[in-house]
């Protein structure tokens, strides 16, 4: 007997995951791949999106023709910032811009001298001047600097919705997608941007629908539901908010640490300026404030560093846990030590500096210096709310020294960590679902786990 599944796309920038759910949402299959990148017409690397097409299809296919499954729908996620230039006849007419490729600095001084000032601009659209990870200046940059190109275009998509285009032929754009920092969206008006109007992308961007959109099509024979895709994001968040009743917050970590905040009417910045201030939207197109933390990254540096120094092994700190006597001693005379390589902090040193022998102190004191810095963004979107629980989830959420560290100093809130490894793939199938999630979803399939602060010593 066929078991009935959802069938989930999920597009990193590095790992390509294909899943599929059962009604419980249970993984029953999975599959992954990576690809070389390309070069665009600047040499800057970027998505092979030809290969990216052919995998889609090729999995797909596949998981049709074997009979073991009965696949009754299929969405999408990814990565956002990037967007998909169509002509008449569906084809794209560039590469897939890579975010990380620089924007012409008069490129950027055009656009705010027309639609700013740059600061109320900023504000406005509830993200940071960010080059090409505003997405929509990548349509401005694409006009001013490439109007043979541009004019060709008859649909810019996003990419989740690209890749649900492949599927059902139909260009469409939802809110998520929109609220990834991409600079289109006026947060105050709900609509786009007066400079999208004047600059007539409204014609090139697609009709916006709701996250939970799905078209029911006869796909190769078979009546398939297919969904309009999601940001990645997002879908990690879409579980929390189907589940937990209550107000929260929540830090998902890794490469980036973000910190999200669904709960609360206007997602402006309170510091215009801040470019780890940003704005995303959930799937009904609320905003959600969310703070970021180059967290992982900076990590991988330092510990590199103190493997080398100390001369250990490379996985050497993944068994060090949290010591009560050593965090005591360093805050004693508490001091900060590390000069960051990825991040900006106006209490770092000039040069990392710290005179310990052990590199379990030198550890601690690492960890103790990187959540300051997470606290902080916990508190910036947090801002005036008055919320009461926090909820860690991915590369970190079994670091002991940085759960305990949290739990220390927000022990006026509950912690819970969860091991979110399909976060945004669940999230992705059930924005199609009109299943209900319960109190205990989190327990379930999460590995929910709470946390208490340790006891302060008293001499």
């Amino acid at each position: 007997m066929m078991k009935t599944v959802t069938a989930v796309f999920d597009i990193g920038k590095t790992n390509k995951k294909f899943f599929l759910f059962d009604k419980n949402f249970k993984e029953v299959h999975k599959e992954y791949i990576s690809f070389e990148e390309i070069c665009d017409e600047d040499g800057h690397p970027t998505e092979n999106l030809p290969e990216l097409q052919k995998w889609l299809k090729n999995v797909f296919h596949s998981i049709l023709e074997s009979k073991k499954f009965n696949v009754k729908a299929i969405n999408f996620s990814t990565y956002g910032a990037s967007l998909v230039h169509l002509d008449a006849s569906g084809t794209p007419v560039t590469p897939l811009y890579n975010y990380t490729k620089p924007l012409p600095e008069h490129v950027r001084t055009s656009f705010f001298k027309k639609y700013g000032p740059r600061e109320q601009f900023l504000s406005t659209t509830g993200c940071a001047d960010l080059g090409m990870l505003n997405s929509g200046i990548q349509l401005y940059w694409l006009k001013q600097t490439k109007p043979e190109v541009f004019h060709r275009i008859k649909y810019a998509l996003h990419l989740p919705q690209y890749l649900s285009y492949i599927f059902t032929g139909i260009p469409l754009t939802e809110y998520t997608s929109i609220g990834c920092h991409t600079a289109l969206w006026d947060y105050s008006k709900k609509d786009y941007h007066e400079w999208v109007y004047k600059e007539q992308l409204n014609k090139i961007l697609p009709p916006i629908v709701s996250a939970e959109t799905s078209t029911n099509m006869n796909y190769n024979g078979k009546r398939i539901r297919i969904g309009v895709g999601i940001h990645d994001s997002s879908a990690a968040l879409l579980p929390y908010v189907r589940s937990i009743k209550k107000k929260f917050i929540l830090v998902s970590t890794g490469t980036w640490s973000i910190v999200f905040n669904p709960f609360i009417e206007n997602a402006l910045p309170s510091n215009k300026d801040h470019k780890d201030t940003i704005n995303y939207m959930r799937i009904s197109g609320k905003p959600v404030k969310a703070t970021r933390l180059f967290l992982g990254n900076e990590y991988k540096i330092q510990v590199a560093k103190l493997d080398k120094h100390f001369g250990v092994k490379d996985s050497y700190h993944r068994s060090i846990k949290f010591d009560y006597d050593i965090y005591f001693e360093l805050i004693q005379d508490f001091e900060y030590c590390f000069k960051w390589d990825s991040l900006e902090d106006n209490n770092m040193p000039a040069k990392t500096y710290f005179s310990y022998d052990k590199y379990e102190h030198a550890y601690h004191q690492l960890m103790i210096e990187l959540v300051l810095l997470q606290v902080k963004c916990i508190k910036e979107a947090l801002g005036d709310n008055n919320i009461a629980h926090i909820y860690i989830d991915g590369g970190f959420s079994d670091n002991d020294i940085y759960i305990k560290l949290l739990s220390h100093y927000f022990r006026d809130k509950r912690l819970s960590t969860t091991n979110a490894s399909l976060g945004s793939a669940l999230g992705a199938a059930m924005a199609i679902s009109d299943t209900k999630l319960n109190s205990k979803f989190l327990k379930e399939n999460y590995a929910l786990k709470k946390h208490v602060p340790f006891i302060v010593k008293v001499l």
